[in-house]
């Protein structure tokens, strides 16, 4: 479990003030959540720390966004918005059967990008659609 002094540091040392809604939705994040949608915040907030709004989720997830403590995620094939606590480069694989969207490390998927010379990429992040075999 993380402890509430060690995210309150990590959301100051990000700018960001250490409130008790963002410490528990931060705990909830950090804690293992699964590339969680905002609603499943709320959920998770609704059991453990009541009184919470939805507005409140978004303006917190929106916030540590903007400071680069997580990645909002979103796919062509689905409305849901993800947001991922993994912020260093890596890839997706998503499990058509089940929904699961489970992290790839960079270099186990290469693209080979042949772009005009006027094009320059930044980043590369690639979702693999399929199922798992068994």
């Amino acid at each position: 479990m993380m402890h509430t002094t060690t995210i309150e540091e990590q959301l100051a040392k990000a700018g960001i003030q250490p409130t008790a809604q963002r410490i528990a939705i931060c705990r909830f994040l950090f804690e293992g959540a699964n590339h969680p949608t905002a609603e499943d915040v709320k959920q998770w907030m609704d059991r453990n720390f009541p009184k919470v709004s939805l507005a409140t989720v978004y303006n917190t997830l929106n916030l540590l966004v903007s400071h680069g403590l997580l990645k909002e995620l979103r796919f062509q094939h689905d409305d849901r918005v993800v947001f991922d606590v993994n912020t260093v480069p890596h890839h997706h694989f998503l499990d058509e059967d089940t929904g699961e969207l489970i992290d790839l490390d960079e270099a186990l998927v290469t693209v080979d990008a042949r772009l005009a010379p006027e094009y320059e990429i930044h980043q590369v992040h690639t979702v693999l659609i399929g199922r798992r075999r068994g």
